[in-house]
């Protein structure tokens, strides 16, 4: 698993550098939400960093948002019905669980540990390097409540 660095003494600002991002504390901040809180979308970052921050653009996230993720700090996921999640936990090919009801999402690891971990039974002449599965089902809390979502 590849996890950014929380090793400087600003959380994240060696990664940003060896990434050839400035660091700045909207980045700064979106990388700390992520850690805090993996599998959120936009408008929880948004939030969440305005937390933080104080005044902050919902535009001034999304690129930073958009950044991370060309720099391989952050990786986007789009699981069916849901808006796009963002995590830090990037370069090892994991998967996710959803819960059909509440849509809170959890990591996988691979199966097997290597990129890809499945391989298709005809690649097409493509040079696959990475799976990605999304597992669906009802999480815990949403196994033990009775209603079922329509």
């Amino acid at each position: 698993m590849t996890t950014v660095s929380l090793s400087s003494t600003t959380p994240f600002e060696g990664a940003l550098r060896d990434a050839g991002l400035r660091v700045t504390a909207p980045r700064l901040a979106v990388l700390e939400v992520l850690t805090s809180s993996p599998h959120s979308d936009t408008e929880t970052v948004i939030a969440l960093v305005r937390e933080r921050l104080g005044a902050v653009s919902p535009q001034a996230v999304y690129n930073v948002l958009a950044a991370l993720v060309e720099a391989g700090l952050v990786r986007r996921i789009e699981p069916a019905f849901s808006p796009a999640l963002y995590e830090v936990r990037v370069g090892d090919n994991h998967h996710h669980v959803v819960c059909r009801r509440c849509l809170v999402t959890v990591d996988v690891d691979c199966v097997v540990g290597r990129r890809p971990c499945l391989t298709p039974s005809d690649a097409h002449g493509f040079g696959v390097d990475e799976a990605e599965v999304t597992f669906w089902g009802l999480c815990p809390d949403c196994q033990q409540r009775k209603e079922v979502k329509p």
